[in-house]
């Protein structure tokens, strides 16, 4: 009889699997693991610790995830040397550059043997004068060219073997404030938020998708989305008929209050499929483990759709011209930098001691 899954995706601390990682996901069988900066020297280690992995856990359907968006959030750049523009530039491009983007990325993760990318990010594009944790990230604020450009991604990632997660939903709305370092409340109706939403109905074919820890106050004020088994019903479930498989953001992200035992059980227990925990502290996965939260009946049905995308027939593609045409294409682009890894702050944050 197989073991049950434990309803996380789990991160580990280094470029190899200490020996306590490898007691508590083999004895505990989580439903993945998701690689960071902190995980990433070369390629050679990478591929080492993914198989180190899989090999602890013994599942073939482990998820090993990463968030490879391109422009500001790239893990891979410094061992591949490819550089991926952000989604905000590649809506300026006709629609085949984001093709060609989702086909090589796709490449890159199919060598690590990496099956799933934190992407495409769904969100709708603000004008802040603020610091937005999604500045560049977001493909337009336009709702058609979203899912134009969205689902073009997502598909070819689909195409490619790769699972794409749709994130996030319901989305931040018109918050700059970074919720991994700030909690964040959204003010509007219910008639409000369901207008500026309705395009995301559009990704409910998906089978992976992830929320936003943003505190809705006219449907839910007190728990955020991840928290709140109402948001996540008649907003996620009903409203946007969404019934893929629901992965929480970032459960040691600052937006949810609690420690990480009560974050846990708190999403699990409003409706969310298996959460993410990314700091990769031993003491957390420790806690994650023992509570023993494993992936429910109808989450296994949901999470079935997920492996027919990780074991679908690749779609063979010319990598090498490819490549070549999309630096042709986004060459203007190029040279563009940045400075702030938005999914990486927390742990720059906590490596300094900031938090505890």
């Amino acid at each position: 009889m197989s073991k049950p899954i434990l309803a996380a995706i789990l991160s580990c601390q280094g470029y190899s699997l200490t020996d306590d990682e490898k007691y508590l996901f083999n004895k505990f069988n989580p439903l993945g693991i998701t690689l960071f900066n902190r995980n990433i020297k070369d390629k050679k280690q990478v591929k080492s610790l993914i198989d180190s992995i899989k090999n602890t856990i013994n599942r073939d359907d482990i998820l090993i995830a990463i968030d490879e968006e391109g422009g500001r959030v790239q893990r891979l750049k410094n061992i591949n040397r490819h550089n991926y523009i952000s989604a905000q530039n590649l809506a300026t491009l006709p629609i085949k550059y984001t093709k060609m983007h989702a086909e090589l990325i796709s490449s890159d993760l199919i060598e690590m043997g990496i099956n799933v990318n934190y992407s495409p990010v769904v969100d709708r594009k603000i004008n802040s004068t603020d610091s937005s944790v999604l500045e560049k990230r977001c493909f337009s604020d336009n709702d058609e060219e979203i899912v134009e450009f969205a689902t073009n991604m997502a598909n070819t990632y689909i195409n490619m073997g790769i699972c794409p997660c749709i994130k996030h939903i319901p989305g931040h709305f018109n918050i700059a404030k970074d919720p991994h370092l700030n909690k964040i409340e959204c003010d509007l109706s219910i008639d409000e938020i369901k207008n500026q939403i309705k395009y995301l109905k559009e990704f409910s074919k998906y089978p992976l998708a992830m929320t936003s820890h943003i505190l809705l106050k006219s449907i839910d004020d007190t728990y955020p989305v991840t928290l709140s088994s109402k948001i996540i019903s008649k907003l996620i479930r009903d409203y946007l008929s969404f019934d893929g498989f629901l992965l929480s953001d970032a459960i040691d992200m600052k937006a949810i209050s609690g420690n990480i035992i009560e974050k846990l059980n708190q999403s699990l227990d409003a409706g969310i499929d298996a959460v993410c925990y990314c700091s990769g502290e031993y003491k957390d996965l420790f806690a994650i483990c023992n509570q023993k939260r494993f992936i429910t009946e109808k989450s296994l049905i949901r999470f079935a759709n997920i492996k027919k995308v990780i074991n679908n027939n690749r779609q063979e593609v010319d990598i090498k011209d490819i490549r070549k045409l999309y630096r042709t294409g986004i060459r203007k682009f190029a040279n563009e930098t940045y400075s702030y890894d938005a999914t990486e702050v927390l742990h720059y944050m906590q490596k300094k001691g900031d938090f505890k």
